[in-house]
């Protein structure tokens, strides 16, 4: 395992945006090779079975990065909730864990998580952080708003607030 990869394996157990490391030596400088790239989706509230791309073709996307162990991945979910509520189906939106499964971690603990946390779009997961380390995310949660011509527009670690949040998208959108 080379050296970036290490680096965003340990980000995807146990960094948040208030102990983010800094990785340094370019980690998501390369991050445009990568995207869109296909991210296997859940089936659970508001999400199919599957596979997206990320980004969304054509169209506003907004990821989110978390985990079901995370508190501020939790509180995030309410200025997500907000955002898909007043934009509906004219944004993409994405939360997608890098949980592994096994050892005590199911497909079912993380769509119970979802519902109880009142996910509404599209669950997906990526336990390779693949998509972690496109973003160069140092931690969770972090989001990502990309423009419909797949460029990211804004992004950010750590819990953002719903204003912010639909400002970013209204920026993306025009």
């Amino acid at each position: 395992m080379n050296r970036r990869r290490l680096l965003v394996a340990l980000g995807g157990l146990g960094l948040t945006g208030t102990s983010a490391w800094v990785l340094g030596d370019g980690l998501g400088s390369d991050s445009s090779e990568a995207l869109p790239m296909p991210v296997e989706t859940f089936d659970a509230p508001g999400s199919v079975a599957g596979e997206m791309q990320v980004p969304a073709a054509g169209t506003v996307t907004v990821v989110d990065l978390f985990a079901t162990w995370c508190s501020p991945c939790k509180e995030q979910m309410d200025a997500l909730g907000a955002v898909r509520r007043e934009y509906g189906d004219e944004v993409a939106m994405i939360s997608v864990t890098n949980e592994r499964l096994g050892g005590g971690l199911s497909k079912g603990d993380i769509r119970d998580w979802w519902r109880d946390n009142d996910g509404a779009w599209t669950l997906g997961h990526d336990p390779d952080s693949e998509l972690m380390s496109a973003l160069g995310a140092g931690g969770i949660p972090h989001i990502a708003v990309f423009d419909a011509e797949g460029e990211v527009a804004w992004a950010e670690t750590g819990v953002t607030d719903a204003e912010t949040l639909r400002k970013r998208v209204e920026e993306a959108l025009a």
